[in-house]
């Protein structure tokens, strides 16, 4: 940080309509369109949208800029990752709000997400100095290396509901460990899952081309999967585009991490302290209008005290204020658009065709969708059978553990699961037989620390984890080394 660095780090004047290509922001083929700000529909800025020839250029500078940087000594690129923390450190009001704003969340929310990516920065900046590989046994005479390398350039592509996370949460690991990136942020956070990287990491000193940022569309996402000069893909989004991503990297024989969605099942027990739980369950499902993958979807509770929670959600629900995220006057902002708003709506009101009662909300005001309760809810719902992503409790009742087992597992797979009681073993129990990525005892479903695993089975992603011990897993590939002192002679 130096007297030089201007005051604000983000200018639309620079960066509107704009892609970050090579150190420089660069007016893609593609165009440009507006991001509205969600709580109110006036423009925030635009984005700059590249087809598939500005994504292939763009890949192959950063083909191009990666062996002189996984050649740079490990603490030199431990630096930049420790400015780049600093920098988000610097510019922190001034990003949280500006998180809120386009994503259409609390200013807590954009607080958070800008706290756990200077974490991110953090963490990965101790990686280029952890061992990267290990000695193995060999014949005498020879010495015998397993390491780990970096696979060369990484693609990112990451979604709209928590973006500066999502992305740099693969950004950061994958540069500190010699890799460049070429990042495709969703077109409607363009600043929070791009732009902030860009400057950020470019005033920290990154060497022009090793972060590409480019917004597009399925084109340009289709030439970053495809193109032989990317061997890795880490892909956050819908369990559709997940789909076709994991079967577009098959095709080309690259490695892919699909992070994806999924329903996840939070159990309250009979012995549960029902104040506790209500409060548990709000927040897990309603937070940033449940536009998390880890969203506490299904609420299995006992028939014991089934009554009870729902009345308290209810009244949860029916006072929790609703308006823009950024005002800092509400719990829950708007959704990020109204496609998403559509599908959300729709699910619930299929839902109480097929069988559910509506209980709380089920209504919006523009984009400003009410925390919404339904009850009665069973297999075969929409509610039950789909990953949501909007406010919504749904209640499922259960009569014996057993049950709740089964019902929690009545799914393609989960990112997290979580169980609510006072007999810990008990829960514990419940929590050992549930098919899910992550397990809370004692919690809701929405947590994540940086420093462990993240990913989950089926619908979760393909079974592979980001963060904390698995990035140098899944960022760099095994190489085997032997040396001789010299050369042996052969029988031809």
């Amino acid at each position: 940080m130096g007297a030089s660095d201007p005051l604000h780090l983000l200018d639309p004047a620079t960066f509107g309509g704009r892609v970050f290509d090579n150190g420089q922001w660069l007016l893609p083929r593609g165009g440009a369109r507006a991001v509205p700000e969600p709580a109110t529909g006036a423009a925030l800025s635009s984005a700059g949208i590249a087809d598939a020839d500005d994504m292939r250029e763009a890949i192959g500078r950063a083909h191009a800029a990666q062996p002189a940087w996984a050649a740079t000594a490990p603490r030199d690129r431990a630096a930049v990752l420790l400015r780049a923390a600093q920098l988000l450190q610097a510019h922190f009001d001034e990003l949280a709000l500006a998180i809120a704003r386009e994503t259409g969340g609390i200013l807590p929310k954009g607080q958070h997400e800008v706290k756990e990516a200077i974490v991110l920065c953090q963490i990965a900046a101790g990686l280029p100095m952890q061992a990267q590989g290990e000695v193995l046994p060999s014949t005498p005479g020879r010495l015998s290396i397993a390491k780990r390398v970096p696979h060369g350039v990484v693609g990112v592509i990451s979604p709209f509901n928590f973006p500066l996370i999502l992305g740099i949460r693969s950004v950061a690991p994958a540069l500190a460990l010699g890799n460049a990136v070429v990042l495709k942020p969703d077109p409607r956070t363009p600043v929070s899952g791009g732009v902030v990287m860009a400057e950020v990491f470019r005033r920290a000193g990154l060497p022009d081309g090793l972060l590409q940022v480019l917004p597009g569309d399925a084109a340009a996402g289709e030439a970053l999967v495809t193109d032989a000069r990317v061997p890795m893909i880490a892909f956050t989004g819908s369990p559709g585009v997940g789909r076709r991503i994991g079967a577009l990297a098959g095709q080309h024989l690259k490695k892919v991490s699909l992070e994806l969605g999924g329903t996840n099942s939070l159990v309250v027990l009979d012995d549960a302290d029902l104040d506790a739980a209500a409060s548990a369950v709000a927040f897990g499902a309603w937070f940033h209008q449940g536009q998390i993958c880890m969203a506490s979807n299904r609420v299995l509770v006992h028939e014991a005290v089934a009554e009870g929670l729902k009345q308290r959600l209810v009244g949860k629900a029916q006072h929790l204020p609703v308006g823009d995220g950024a005002s800092g006057r509400v719990a829950l902002g708007p959704m990020i658009d109204a496609k998403q708003l559509q599908r959300f709506d729709a699910l619930v009101h299929d839902s109480v065709r097929q069988g559910a009662t509506l209980e709380a909300g089920g209504t919006h005001e523009g984009l400003c969708y009410r925390p919404t309760v339904l009850s009665g809810v069973q297999p075969g719902m929409r509610a039950f059978d789909e990953e949501p992503f909007g406010p919504l409790v749904n209640l499922v009742t259960f009569r014996t553990d057993d049950e709740a087992v089964a019902l929690a597992n009545n799914s393609q797979g989960g990112l997290a699961a979580a169980v609510i009681g006072r007999d810990v073993a008990r829960a514990m129990a419940i929590g050992e037989r549930l098919n899910a990525g992550m397990v809370h005892i004692n919690d809701q479903t929405v947590n994540d620390e940086c420093t462990n695993p993240f990913g989950g089975p089926g619908l979760g992603g393909n079974g592979s984890a980001v963060g904390g011990p698995a990035d140098i897993g899944e960022y760099t590939r095994w190489q085997w080394v032997t040396v001789k002192a010299s050369l042996p002679g052969f029988p031809f």
